[in-house]
């Protein structure tokens, strides 16, 4: 089971890389008094603290992933050939009937 002790220690690993590799850059010189743009209103927004401590944030990639998963597999099955040929095959039916 996935607790978030496990999530805290994976998201604080994925901090440390992305700063490792410059994808986070660090503080910068000084913090506007009011962030007047989107842009600084997104760079300074807590992220990390979010996601750490938050458990809709900490449990949404997880839960994002699992949807996906099962999602996918329900559209392979729906939209396989045999389902394809007889949905085509109902649909026909339905419309003779309709006709006379």
């Amino acid at each position: 089971m996935v607790t978030p002790r496990h999530l805290r220690a994976f998201y604080t690993k994925i901090e440390g890389i992305c700063k490792e590799s410059g994808i986070i850059a660090g503080k910068s010189g000084r913090h506007m008094k009011f962030p007047y743009t989107m842009s600084a209103k997104i760079a300074q927004f807590p992220y990390t603290l979010y996601v750490n401590n938050n458990y809709v944030w900490m449990y949404l990639p997880l839960a994002f992933i699992c949807s996906f998963y099962f999602f996918s597999k329900i559209h392979a099955i729906v939209n396989s050939d045999a389902n394809v040929r007889n949905w085509a095959e109902t649909q026909r039916k339905a419309a003779e009937k309709e006709h006379h």
